[in-house]
């Protein structure tokens, strides 16, 4: 129990990944923008690929996940530009903020992971 209570509080970037990945998958129908297949897809997508990328770095952590999310969460913050759904608000203020929360975290572990020893990981 020891383990798995340090993991978290070390990873906790992850933790919040994860959070806002399965946010991601929800916010469609908790914002109620189901209806625009770009802005639903790209939200349950993206959401998928970060509550992945969070819970495989909080299963068995390397670089190359939190990498993953911090691309995805550039994505987010381009994503309703580049596929033309800034009209609808809601939508757009997701994946923008989404995006700047999980890039931010991915690149603090991996600040933090490199500022650690190997073993400490």
């Amino acid at each position: 129990m020891r383990n798995v209570t340090e993991t978290l509080s070390h990873r906790w970037q992850d933790v919040v990944n994860l959070l806002v990945g399965v946010w991601l998958i929800a916010a469609p129908w908790v914002l109620g923008f189901t209806g625009e297949s770009m802005a639903a897809w790209n939200a349950w997508i993206l959401g998928a690929i970060v509550a992945v990328a969070a819970a495989a770095a909080l299963l068995a952590f390397h670089e190359w996940e939190e990498w993953v999310s911090a691309v995805v969460g550039l994505w987010l913050i381009v994503s309703p530009w580049v596929l033309g759904f800034t009209a609808l608000a809601a939508a757009t203020w997701n994946a923008v903020v989404a995006g700047v929360v999980i890039g931010g975290l991915a690149v603090w572990a991996i600040y933090d992971a490199r500022r650690q020893p190997a073993t400490a990981r």
